[in-house]
């Protein structure tokens, strides 16, 4: 085996001389090597942390996206308090109600779950939160399943004490955190505006998506406080509620096999006929969501690829620039060489190398 590195005429002696001329080049042209490997290693790092990054926020979308439920529908209230939009609105729409829900409960097929919501952010609270203000959100029980909500300890209020719009709350993590930091809340007490609360859970983490990039309104969904729906109506007192809904949300969750697009339009057609097509209303289809930012996101990466081949090209050519200035100044050399009997190939593979 020593005899075979040592033989300069053996296939491996070659190679090993070879590296070794290439070694040698690059230690007596220094600065040359230097810039060119800076400039391989900021061309790749730039394509990779290109599409890392791109590809992450868009995982990140797609997973708020799949947390909404891809078998839910939401429809969300549009709301306003200018005085004369919101006349103009209810001299033809009621706005959202009651009765709109129960009409596309009795109307929709397959649903397995629903439940209104009344939202609204309170003017005061105590304690007083470090971070920004919590957003309570008036729901049923069956908003569990709709929202994936997780409790972390504690838990939901029911049905009963929904009926009787009992002085409960489940915060979210991060109402939880702003209002009581680390300490354990289970048991104790905060006041939204002049009603006091007892805390009965905290939820787990939830996705959130910065802006309405997504057709959601924007909202960070860990910095939500949910109290039973009847105790956000009757007891959680609301400075704009002349110019609220009765309700301003509906979540449904169907069955499972039942074309979410097609309950979208007969939703869309019941709130419709009852709102006399006033567009005070937005249908969410999270299943539709996804579609289209699946599409979005394979036409992302199609350029995502093409931005990196031109990066790479551009190193390339780089690259290619660097071996002709080689070449050319080494040509005395290859010369010498082939007459002392190189092939081609051997010069190729020096190059190379």
């Amino acid at each position: 085996m020593r005899a075979l590195l040592r033989d300069p005429n053996s296939e491996l002696g070659t190679w090993l001389q070879d590296l070794q001329l290439g070694f040698d080049n690059l230690r007596v042209h220094k600065l040359r090597s230097l810039l060119t490997m800076l400039g391989m290693i900021f061309g790749v790092a730039a394509v990779v942390a290109m599409l890392s990054i791109g590809a992450g926020a868009q995982q990140q979308v797609m997973a708020f996206i799949e947390q909404l439920g891809v078998r839910n529908v939401i429809v969300e209230a549009r709301e306003t308090i200018d005085p004369q939009a919101f006349q103009k609105a209810r001299q033809a729409s009621p706005g959202l109600t009651f009765q709109d829900f129960r009409i596309i409960r009795a109307t929709l097929e397959g649903v397995s779950a629903g439940t209104p919501r009344k939202r609204f952010a309170p003017s005061k609270m105590l304690p007083k939160p470090q971070r920004d203000m919590p957003v309570v959100y008036g729901v049923t029980p069956s908003y569990i399943p709709i929202g994936n909500l997780r409790l972390a300890s504690g838990r939901f209020f029911d049905e009963g004490e929904t009926e009787r719009a009992t002085p409960v709350a489940v915060l979210g993590e991060g109402a939880k955190a702003a209002l009581f930091g680390p300490e354990d809340a289970i048991g104790r007490y905060i006041k939204v505006n002049e009603q006091w609360l007892r805390v009965i859970g905290v939820a787990g983490p939830q996705l959130s998506a910065g802006g309405e990039a997504v057709g959601v309104p924007e909202q960070d969904r860990n910095n939500l406080i949910y109290v039973p729906l009847w105790t956000a109506i009757l007891r959680l007192e609301d400075n704009y509620s002349r110019f609220r809904d009765e309700i301003d949300g509906i979540y449904l969750q169907l069955e499972p096999g039942v074309d979410s697009l097609t309950s979208a339009e007969v939703i869309r057609g019941v709130l419709n006929a009852s709102h006399r097509n006033t567009p005070d209303f937005s249908v969410i289809v999270p299943a539709e969501l996804l579609a289209q930012q699946r599409r979005t996101q394979r036409i992302f990466e199609v350029v995502m690829v093409a931005l990196a081949s031109i990066s790479l090209l551009v190193g390339g050519i780089g690259i290619m620039n660097i071996m002709l200035a080689s070449i050319l100044e080494r040509s005395r050399e290859i010369g010498v060489r082939r007459a002392l009997g190189a092939r081609r190939r051997d010069i190729v593979r020096q190059f190379l190398i």
